[in-house]
């Protein structure tokens, strides 16, 4: 793999990881306390926005405008916790 290409890989996947254990009900709480939009720094530098979305759904915002939704929230793993969305995140 090319060094820049590596480079863009590694910013798409740290895009994806926010620094800490945050449960949905903890999204929940900051979007609540903050007009409706929680905003997460990811450990690549910048924020993605979430909001509810319809049907009970948070919807993620990236930096690019694109919208991903969740469609598993919670899943305990050792290092954290991961909540599966259907739509890749850009920085």
């Amino acid at each position: 793999m090319q060094p820049d290409m590596k480079d863009d890989l590694t910013k798409i996947l740290t895009y994806h990881v926010v620094a800490g254990r945050l449960t949905a009900a903890d999204i929940a709480s900051q979007a609540q306390a903050n007009g409706g939009t929680a905003t997460l720094e990811t450990v690549q530098g910048e924020e993605l926005k979430v909001a509810a979305g319809p049907n009970d759904t948070w919807v993620i915002t990236d930096a690019k405008g694109g919208k991903s939704t969740i469609t598993q929230a919670d899943v305990a793993q050792s290092n954290g916790v991961v909540h599966v969305v259907d739509a890749v995140l850009m920085p």
